[in-house]
């Protein structure tokens, strides 16, 4: 893939258009809060921290922009748009069925920490989900693995206070096969894997929310 960088979004945006291949040349730090009134369950609240170097691109184009700046928008709309060319790089089951999202998020935005940038959204269920005695699981990936995104810690899915008693979150890390390491790894920015391979789904942590 040959990327003509023409602006600080350009990169970011090639990453998530083009379908570029693994090893993986990209990496997104994944925090997740449910959204939640107790007893139903609406929605993911995001919080994507890119690489320095995917960052470095993304943070020229603001410049010296303050917070709430109207670049941050600007980069956060085109951002977003291309996220959800993808469906939020987001699957979310529920007794074996995916529970579909609404089509753009109820709210976004994209601010700078250190040298990085941030993409915060909130992605919003279709149709509320009941909490009460239900097992939902939701996983966060790009499928050809150009882009790694994982939680750096079990705790970076975040419980809110009103599901602490009753609700507990747990986070699988897979151990792909030694076979789907080394071919991860031979690929290169100009090489994509099968689409029916799933690659990024092999090394895609699964979260798994559980309530009594």
């Amino acid at each position: 893939m040959q990327i003509v960088k023409q602006s600080a979004v350009a990169l970011f945006l090639a990453v998530f258009t083009f379908a570029a291949g693994a090893h993986p040349h990209s990496f997104i730090s994944l925090k997740t809060e449910l959204v939640t009134d107790g007893t139903q369950l609406s929605g993911l609240k995001m919080h994507w921290t890119m690489d320095e170097i995917t960052s470095a691109d993304l943070l020229y184009d603001a410049g010296n922009a303050k917070p709430g700046d109207e670049i941050w928008k600007k980069l956060a709309a085109e951002v977003m748009a291309n996220v959800l060319g993808q469906h939020y790089f987001t699957e979310f089951w529920h007794n074996g069925q995916k529970v579909k999202f609404l089509n753009r998020p109820t709210e976004y935005g994209m601010t700078r920490e250190g040298h990085q940038a941030v993409l915060t959204f909130v992605l919003a269920l279709a149709h509320p989900q009941p909490l009460a005695g239900q097992t939902y699981r939701f996983s966060t990936f790009d499928p050809t693995y150009y882009v790694d995104m994982r939680y750096d810690k079990d705790s970076d899915v975040r419980l809110p206070d009103a599901l602490q008693k009753s609700c507990k979150i747990g986070v699988h890390t897979p151990k792909p096969s030694e076979e789907t390491l080394n071919f991860a790894i031979s690929l290169d920015k100009a090489d994509a894997p099968p689409e029916d391979m799933e690659l990024g789904k092999q090394f895609a942590q699964e979260v798994t929310l559980q309530c009594q």
